[in-house]
């Protein structure tokens, strides 16, 4: 029999690929590469004038970062291929700025003074000082001012000396130029208004260079360190400095007692004991930060006994939450019980409400007069909840029971259903209990899928600022520590005291130190939950 073969009735139809189709992901088109090169335009104009900026207040680091990452986007979107990095640059651009440069920020600030009194440049600081030193000279009088400028359009003081009505004297000065003494001012109403080589300026001017003209020190000509300053355009008086700067020793002399300060390398002029002039620069201070947060007394002891309660607060929050959450997803798993989904969705409804607006309300509910536990569910007891320490940290678990317990539910739900149902029964047929079907079967299996989200509940309650700050307040507080700390301050609200709450301004550096030494503990613990999940995988 002879052997026939098949031919196909159609020819398949041949694929033109142009070159570079599948380099860029599909055929690229007049009309794509204009846009494309208009958006990379815009792009590039933003990026340079950022640039520019940057280069202009000395930000050399900033701006050589800016342009290498200009320069890696103009290659990967300009270059034909590298379809993913095209996809992928965005998010990447985004967590650069908004997350890898926050934390490196945060943290070159740990190492550093920023904070209140230490917030600007060295330059600023001296000006700020110069400008508030200025205190006006005991029985000084006051003169009539007219302000003036001259052929360049600087300003200058025109004073008129009239202690002698009839006998006039016009002085003339500015930033730079001590006051002297002119002749043929003309004098309007036993005021000079203009001199020879000088014009009155008019109001307009003046308003718009108010900044400029009013910091504006005229000083006499007679060594004594005396100055002329106007508060307002229309009068002057005579001030003096409480200290002097001296721009060649890089010091301040403080004339009331002669004291000298310096710059010792500690973001502002410090005098020999230690005393500081304030406001001062911001200066790198090493691990000053790290050792005051360790070693400080007056820190040290709160700082102990409040690691021990967040360690607690969040321990006991995990742990009855998720006892809490497991027990009602095992009762409403029984396939015997009626309206599990109507059971189920009221048990959420705490989830669903905004937790701040919860923490308020019971808070007021805590209320030691007028609250709902005091009054209605105790039957008008006098109980101060949040007044003793060891209520006001039962009223803080329970609100958070209260708020976790939900998601908790939520997500031992899921991962019961998830267990197939023929394990449970191969052990009932063998003759385990429910006792210890669940404990041999259902929890080791059910722990590898909700370890994870146990390790990052708890990290959750280590900072969980806004229970504690809205229900609490950190209070009440610990009478015999020598700063502001509560019995039921966490890590997180008493950084939140120490760095911002200390009565000399807020102290970011002190902050961010702190902030990374949580983040150490946290991370720790984490990285040890994650180890000991691995652990139950494999044993699974």
């Amino acid at each position: 029999m002879a052997k026939t073969e098949l031919e196909p009735t159609t020819k398949p139809a041949k694929v033109k690929i142009r070159r570079g189709q599948l380099d860029d992901g599909g055929t690229p088109s007049l009309h794509g590469t204009i846009i494309k090169i208009i958006l990379l335009g815009l792009v590039d104009a933003a990026a340079l004038f950022a640039f520019m900026s940057l280069i202009s207040q000395s930000n050399f680091g900033i701006a050589a970062l800016l342009a290498g990452v200009t320069l890696l986007m103009n290659f990967v979107y300009l270059k034909r291929g590298l379809l993913p990095g095209k996809y992928l640059m965005p998010g990447l651009i985004f967590m650069a700025i908004f997350q890898v440069y926050v934390v490196g920020f945060s943290g070159y600030i740990a190492f550093t003074n920023f904070g209140g009194g230490h917030m600007s440049s060295k330059e600023d600081s001296i000006t700020a000082i110069q400008q508030s030193s200025a205190f006006p000279v005991e029985g000084a009088t006051v003169y009539p001012l007219t302000v003036v400028e001259n052929a360049e359009n600087k300003p200058f003081y025109l004073i008129t000396i009239n202690d002698d009505p009839e006998h006039l004297k016009v002085l003339v000065g500015g930033k730079d130029v001590p006051l002297a003494e002119v002749t043929g001012a003309t004098i309007e109403d036993g005021k000079a208004v203009e001199a020879p080589g000088y014009t009155e300026m008019k109001f307009k001017e003046f308003a718009d260079r108010q900044d400029e003209i009013l910091p504006m020190r005229v000083f006499l000509n007679d060594g004594s360190g005396l100055f002329y300053k106007t508060p307002n355009g229309e009068d002057a008086t005579q001030y003096q400095d409480k200290v002097i700067f001296n721009a060649t020793e890089d010091s301040v002399l403080r004339v009331e007692d002669q004291v000298l300060f310096t710059d010792r390398g500690h973001g502002a002029y410090e005098s020999a004991d230690g005393e500081m002039i304030l406001p001062g620069w911001r200066a790198e201070v090493g691990f000053d930060n790290f050792v005051k947060a360790v070693t400080n007394e007056r820190i040290r002891e709160p700082l102990l006994m409040v690691t021990l309660w967040t360690f607690a607060f969040a321990l006991l929050t995990v742990f009855f939450t998720f006892a809490m959450g497991l027990g009602l997803a095992m009762l409403f798993n029984d396939e015997r019980i009626r309206g599990r989904k109507i059971y189920r969705i009221a048990m959420v409804l705490p989830y669903a409400f905004p937790a701040f607006l919860s923490a308020l309300i019971w808070q007021s509910m805590f209320n030691r007069k007028e609250g709902f536990i005091n009054q209605v569910i105790l039957g008008g007891m006098d109980i101060s909840w949040l007044s003793d320490p060891t209520l006001a940290k039962v009223a803080v678990l329970l609100v958070n029971f209260w708020l976790g317990f939900p998601y908790m539910f939520l997500i031992a739900t899921g991962a019961l259903q998830s267990i197939p149902a023929e394990l449970s029964e191969s052990a009932k047929i063998d003759g385990a209990s429910a006792w210890q079907q669940f404990r041999y079967v259902k929890l080791p299996l059910l722990l590898v899928s909700v370890s994870p989200l146990l390790i990052g509940s708890f990290a959750f309650n280590f900072n969980n600022f806004t229970l504690i700050y809205l229900v609490t307040g950190g209070g009440p507080k610990v009478v015999e520590a020598d700063m502001n700390v509560g019995h039921t301050d966490i890590l997180i609200t008493l950084v939140y005291k120490i760095a911002f709450n200390t009565g000399s301004g807020a102290n970011y550096g002190l902050a961010s130190a702190f902030s990374i030494l949580i983040f150490l503990v946290v991370g720790t613990i984490s990285y040890i939950g994650f180890r000991r999940t691995r652990t139950l995988e494999d044993v699974n």
